[in-house]
Formats: C-alpha cells, structure tokens, sequence
C-alpha cells in the first residue's frame, strides 16, 4: 500500500504528527496490512510537503523530546489523495507468495524439515486469526463497514491459507506432495463435481 495514500487519507481525518501516524497504524492494526518503517514515513512526509500536499500547522516544542512537527493536508493533497485512493483500488492484485517457488522445489528436500515449516506457518496463520477475530469483534459496532471488510477479507484468507496449509501438512505427512494425482483436494477442497 501507498505509504503517501495512508499518510493523506489520516491527515484526511485530522492534523497529525508523523509519530501519530505510526501509533494510529498500530492502534487500527493496520500493520497487518501496510508495511510502513519508521524512517520511510518521516521520508514519505517530507518529500510531500515538498509537493506542497501537506504543510506545517504547528511545531510543538518539549525540552525533554524532539520537536512535534503538526501536518495538515492542502487542498492539492485532497486532489492528490482521490487519486491515489482511485489508482489503489484499481490495482491488480498480484497472487505472487514466496511459499509457491518453495513448494516447486520440495521434492529435494527433507519432507520432515518442510512439515515442520508447513507446521509453523499454520500456527503463524491461526495466531493471527485469532486477533483479527478479536480485532473484528472489538471494531465491529463502531468502525465503517468499509474498513470492516478488509478485516473480513484478511480473516476469510487466514481461514482459506490454514486449510490449505492443512491439506498440505496431510500430503506430506503420508509422503505424497511429489505424487501427480490430487484424490484430496479434488474432493475435500473444491467438491464432489471437480
């Protein structure tokens, strides 16, 4: 995701500081979604100033702390954030994961070492379920229905990626994940008329 799309779609909501930005990314458990490091969101505001999308409200001094620089969003960051929100839906979604070169190669390697990392993905996968299904729970009668659904979305993928790492723990337990027939998947994953 576009770190300026989140920056200008907060300041949409309010002016903020970049380390507000990060505490509400966090807050929201939009982290799950959004990659944002901390030096690329304070590069990320600078470089929109630059195009004057955003500009300075207020520098907050404390002796004890670095000064808090407060942002708002321009005129010219609304235009710019419509259209990066518009260029960001419109994005092809890409079905590229790291785990399907892996799986092309596992005839070569010890099936117990890739059981055990099938095993540790899917406890990874449910650990996560679990706190977007917290997440929902607690966000459920008070966020958009809009934000709402990429809560969905990502617990509906958790659900699908735990049992497909399911099917293939079973498939390497019994020895089979070079086996060129799928008697498995052709009946338990997309139904009897496959």
């Amino acid at each position: 995701m576009s770190i300026p799309l989140v920056i200008l779609g907060l300041l949409m909501e309010g002016d903020k500081h970049p380390y507000q930005i990060q505490q509400i990314v966090n807050e929201r458990q939009m982290k799950y979604y959004i990659k944002m490091a901390h030096g690329s969101l304070y590069y990320a505001f600078d470089q929109l100033e630059k195009k004057e999308y955003v500009e300075i409200v207020d520098v907050i001094k404390d002796t004890n702390r670095p000064d808090k620089t407060i942002y708002r969003i321009t005129e010219a960051g609304k235009k710019e954030f419509e259209q990066l929100l518009m260029k960001q839906l419109e994005k092809k979604e890409h079905m590229q994961r790291p785990i399907y070169a892996a799986l092309t190669f596992t005839s070569y390697a010890d099936s117990e070492d890739v059981l055990h990392v099938l095993e540790k993905k899917r406890e990874e996968a449910s650990s996560l379920l679990k706190k977007m299904e917290w997440l929902y729970a607690r966000k459920e009668k008070e966020e958009e229905i809009a934000k709402l659904y990429i809560v969905i979305r990502v617990i509906m993928h958790l659900k699908a990626e735990i049992t497909w790492l399911e099917h293939l723990i079973e498939e390497t337990k019994q020895g089979r994940l070079q086996h060129k027939d799928l008697p498995m998947l052709s009946t338990s994953l997309f139904g009897e008329n496959s």
